[in-house]
């Protein structure tokens, strides 16, 4: 069960940088790439994944208000990747808003994840 837990861990983990390393990477001409579209996927299915292992394990359990918090917003960053990857891929332009919030919000969600402890 421990090695499921890392190697989760490890996947949330790459699709974080997936979203956050492409928002960086086209800081100056903002668009979603398929990177972070499937970065906000696996976010959302990983972090899924790990609070039902920790819901499973002995202890109290993982912090449902902060995992509430997280879940919003990774759906935020899911639905705007969603709809900035379909633009891009229909050669619409992205709007800039919409391409920040993508990374912005992936940025937000991590610090989350790190300082509320």
């Amino acid at each position: 069960m421990d090695f499921l837990r890392l190697l989760l861990v490890f996947l949330h983990i790459l699709g974080a940088a997936a979203i956050v390393g492409g928002w960086l990477a086209a800081f100056k001409t903002p668009t979603v790439t398929q990177w972070q579209w499937i970065g906000a996927l696996t976010q959302l299915i990983t972090g899924i994944l790990l609070v039902g292992l920790a819901s499973m394990g002995d202890g109290d359990g993982p912090n449902n208000t902060k995992v509430a918090v997280k879940l919003i917003i990774a759906l935020v960053v899911g639905v705007a990747a969603f709809i900035g990857r379909r633009k891009a891929k229909n050669n619409e332009t992205v709007p800039k808003g919409l391409a920040h919030a993508v990374g912005g919000m992936a940025l937000i969600n991590i610090a989350i994840a790190v300082f509320w402890v």
